[in-house]
């Protein structure tokens, strides 16, 4: 069955915006693991704007279950945060410096010999790592190269082409690159704007996808229908 992973950099933004401690981010990890999350996945960035490098550092002592820290390799304060908290899997996303959100995947063949590298670094630590890859076969194939363990399908244009009503048209490039991934023996993983509306479908169309990482859309639906619940409802639609 699919894992859940749920972000949880919303939370350290809202704790930030007052410059206390309310919500309290392990708290509030801690609370998403006993409602029901496989996983805990954060995403620092160097102006620690959401979460910080001491989060990271305490969540990966106090959580129970799958810890994944998402972030740019490129940025070698984060290459030794990882190194340092030993988590159970490191997805790596080519992000540039200040960017708002993640908006691409790898170009996995211009940057072939800089991922051998980056990825050997990891998995010679026994950490798991996954790349960020657009669902292009292509992109997978060569990711297939880098000696990843997974990679995780960007998943922007599958919602964006689900809203507009087309359904079958919006999985269809990721089911084509999960197939390809599958018959590379590459594990599969997913995030980016999947919600309660299309994660169903989504789901269902790439039945051996490992995990998603869900973090604004269900920290968002946790505004009305409330934590616990939402993490339960999440569960459900990857049933």
């Amino acid at each position: 069955m699919t894992k859940l992973s749920v972000n949880v950099n919303k939370i350290a933004t809202l704790r930030n915006a007052r410059g206390a401690d309310n919500p309290n981010l392990v708290k509030a990890a801690l609370d998403i693991e006993r409602f029901g999350a496989d996983g805990i996945t954060v995403h620092p960035r160097p102006d620690e704007r959401h979460i910080r490098y001491a989060d990271v550092r305490e969540l990966k002592q106090k959580i129970h279950t799958e810890f994944n820290i998402e972030g740019n390799c490129r940025e070698e304060k984060f290459i030794d945060l990882v190194l340092e908290t030993r988590p159970a899997q490191v997805t790596l996303v080519p992000d540039v410096l200040g960017q708002l959100t993640s908006d691409h995947g790898w170009d996995t063949i211009t940057w072939q010999a800089y991922l051998k590298e980056q990825i050997a670094v990891f998995k010679n630590a026994g950490i798991r790592v996954s790349i960020f890859v657009d669902p292009v076969d292509e992109m997978v194939a060569a990711a297939a190269t880098t000696g990843t363990d997974r990679i995780e399908l960007y998943t922007e244009q599958y919602a964006r082409v689900f809203a507009s009503g087309d359904r079958e048209a919006a999985a269809a490039p990721y089911v084509q690159a999960a197939t390809k991934a599958r018959e590379l023996g590459l594990g599969l993983n997913a995030g980016h704007d999947l919600d309660l509306q299309n994660l169903p479908y989504f789901a269902t169309q790439i039945p051996w996808l490992d995990e998603v990482s869900i973090g604004h859309a269900l920290i968002t639906d946790a505004l009305w229908l409330g934590l616990e619940n939402t993490v339960q409802l999440y569960k459900r639609a990857l049933k």
